[in-house]
C-alpha cells in the first residue's frame, strides 16, 4: 500500500471512524461536570451517552443501505457535516435537553461514518492490499473506544466540558477536507427505490432489544419490561427477515448471510466485542474502586491494551492479504481469551506490572482477531452490497458492546450477591476480587466461542486465489 492517494483515503477513512468511536465514550468521565453544569438528575445526564449508542446502533444498517444506493462517499462526507454541526451545538447547549438533542443529531452523523467508512476502504484499495489497509480502521476504532475516557476526562478538567465537542469542529473539516480530496466519485448504481419498511422495521427492532440492554446497568428496570421489550425486538426482528425475503429490493440482502464466511464471521465479530465490553466494563471498577487510582491514572493503565492492538493491527492485517485470514482470527480470539483469563486472577494487591502485561495480551488477540476478520467479511460481500455489509459489521460491534455491558454488569452482581450469600464472614474485597474472577471468566469462554465461530467459517480465499479460480 504505497500509492500516497490510498494512503490519504485510509487515512481519512481513519480520522472519522475515530472520531464516532471516541464520541461513545469521551462524554462519560465528563458526566459529573455536565450534571453540575446544568443542575440535572443523574438519570437525564445518562441519556447523553444513551442517547448516541440507541442512535447510531439502530441506523448502521440503514444508513449502510443508502449508501450502497446514493454513494458512500456521499453518505461519508455528509455524516462528516452532520457530526461536526452535532458536535459544535453540543459545545453551544443552554440546557440539558438541548444537549442530549444535540447528542442525537451528533450520532446521525457518527452512523453514516461508522457503515460507510469500511466500504469505501474495500472499494479504493486494491485486494492484496485490504487487510492491511482495513487494520488502520481497527485500530481507530479500538484507540477511540479505549481512549475517549481518558481524553474526555483530561479535556474536561483543563478547558471544561465543551471542549470535548468543540475539538471534533476543526478535526471534522479536516477530516471532511480530506474526504472530498482524495476519495474518488462514487460509481452511478442502478436506481432502485429504497426499502423504507425494511428500514424503519430494523429501527425498532435494534431499538428494542438494544435499549433495555443500554439502560439495564444504570436503571432499575422491572425484570418484565426488560424481558417483554426484548422479546419484542426478537419478534421484530423474524418479521423483518420475513418481510426481507419477499422484498423485490430489499434493505439487507438476506442472502449475504448464505455464505459462510460472510456469516461466521459477522457472529464472531459480536462476541469478540461482548468479550471486549465485558473488560472495559469491569476494569474501571478494579482500577478505580478497589484499587483506589485515580482517573486519569486508571485510563493510563488502560493504554497499553489500544497500543498493543495498534502495533499487531497492520501485522495481521498484511498477512491476512497473503495467508487464510481464519487462522489469525482464530488465534487472535484464542490469545485475548487468555489475556482475559489473565485478567481474572486480579487482586488487591497485584503488581502494575502484571496488569499491564495483561492489558497488553488481550490487546494483541484483539488486534490480531479484528482485522483479518473484518477483511473477511467485506472481501465476501458482493460490490453492490458493501455498504450493507460494512453497516452489518459495525451493527454487530455495537450490539456486542451492548451485550457485553449488560452481561457484565448482570454476571458481577449476581457473583456478588452468592458471594454474600454463601460465605457472611468474607470482606468487600474478596467478594469483589471473587466476582470479578468469575466474571472475567465468562469473558475468556466468550472469545473462546469468537474463535470456534473463525474456525468453523471455512477457508477464507486470498486474492490470488480467487483469481487463480476464476481462470
Amino acid at each position: 500500500m504505497k500509492d500516497k492517494k490510498t494512503i490519504a483515503i485510509v487515512l481519512a477513512i481513519g480520522i472519522g471512524t475515530f472520531m464516532s468511536a471516541l464520541d461513545s465514550s469521551v462524554v462519560n468521565l465528563a458526566m459529573p461536570m455536565i450534571k453540575h453544569h446544568f443542575n440535572a438528575s443523574l438519570s437525564m445526564v445518562e441519556w447523553i451517552v444513551t442517547a448516541y449508542l440507541l442512535i447510531v446502533s439502530s441506523l448502521l444498517l440503514t444508513f449502510g443501505r443508502i449508501s450502497d444506493l446514493y454513494g458512500q462517499k456521499r453518505v461519508y462526507s455528509t455524516g462528516f457535516i452532520i457530526f461536526i454541526i452535532g458536535s459544535l451545538l453540543c459545545g453551544l447547549s443552554t440546557n440539558i435537553l438541548m444537549l442530549i438533542l444535540c447528542r442525537v443529531i451528533q450520532a446521525l452523523g457518527a452512523g453514516m461514518l461508522f457503515s460507510t467508512g469500511t466500504a469505501i476502504i474495500t472499494n479504493a484499495v486494491p485486494p492484496e492490499h485490504r487487510g492491511k489497509a482495513l487494520s488502520i480502521t481497527a485500530i481507530a476504532v479500538a484507540l477511540g473506544l479505549v481512549a475517549g475516557p481518558v481524553i474526555g476526562g483530561t479535556l474536561s478538567t483543563l478547558c471544561g466540558w465543551q471542549s470535548i465537542f468543540y475539538i471534533n469542529v476543526p478535526v471534522g473539516i479536516f477530516g471532511y477536507l480530506m474526504v472530498m480530496k482524495n476519495v474518488p466519485k462514487d460509481e452511478k448504481t442502478k436506481a432502485v427505490p429504497f426499502d423504507l419498511l425494511g428500514s424503519v422495521l430494523i429501527f425498532i427492532a435494534l431499538l428494542l432489544f438494544l435499549l433495555p440492554l443500554n439502560l439495564s446497568g444504570d436503571y432499575n428496570i422491572p425484570p418484565v419490561l426488560f424481558v417483554s421489550s426484548l422479546a419484542a425486538g426478537i419478534l421484530t426482528t423474524v418479521f423483518f427477515i420475513f418481510y426481507e425475503k419477499k422484498c423485490p429490493y430489499p434493505m439487507l440482502k438476506i442472502s449475504l448471510f448464505q455464505n459462510r464466511v460472510f456469516s461466521a464471521s459477522s457472529i464472531a465479530a459480536l462476541f469478540i466485542y461482548m468479550a471486549q465490553f465485558i473488560m472495559v466494563f469491569l476494569v474501571p471498577f478494579y482500577l478505580v474502586n478497589l484499587r483506589g487510582y485515580s482517573t486519569l491514572l486508571s485510563g493510563l493503565l488502560y493504554m497499553p491494551m489500544p497500543i498493543a492492538t495498534m502495533c499487531i493491527a497492520p501485522i495481521s492485517g498484511s498477512l491476512s492479504d497473503r495467508f487464510d485470514s481464519k487462522f489469525f482470527s482464530s488465534a487472535g480470539a484464542f490469545i485475548m481469551a487468555g489475556g482475559l483469563l489473565l485478567l481474572s486472577f486480579l487482586q488487591k494487591d497485584t503488581a502494575v506490572g502484571y496488569i499491564i502485561f495483561s492489558m497488553i495480551v488481550t490487546g494483541i488477540g484483539f488486534g490480531m482477531f479484528q482485522t483479518p476478520n473484518n477483511s473477511a467479511i467485506m472481501g465476501n460481500a458482493p460490490k453492490e452490497n458493501r455498504g450493507t455489509a460494512s453497516g452489518t459489521l459495525a451493527t454487530m460491534r455495537n450490539i456486542g458492546m451492548a451485550l457485553g455491558v449488560a452481561i457484565s454488569g448482570a454476571f458481577f452482581s449476581f457473583f456478588e450477591g452468592k458471594a454474600k450469600e454463601s460465605v457472611p464472614a468474607l470482606s468487600q474485597n474478596e467478594i469483589f476480587t471473587y466476582a470479578l474472577h468469575l466474571t472475567f471468566l465468562i469473558a475468556a469462554f466468550v472469545a473462546l466461542i469468537a474463535m470456534t465461530a473463525s474456525l468453523v467459517k471455512g477457508k477464507v480465499k486470498t486474492e490470488k486465489e480467487k483469481q487463480t479460480t476464476s481462470i
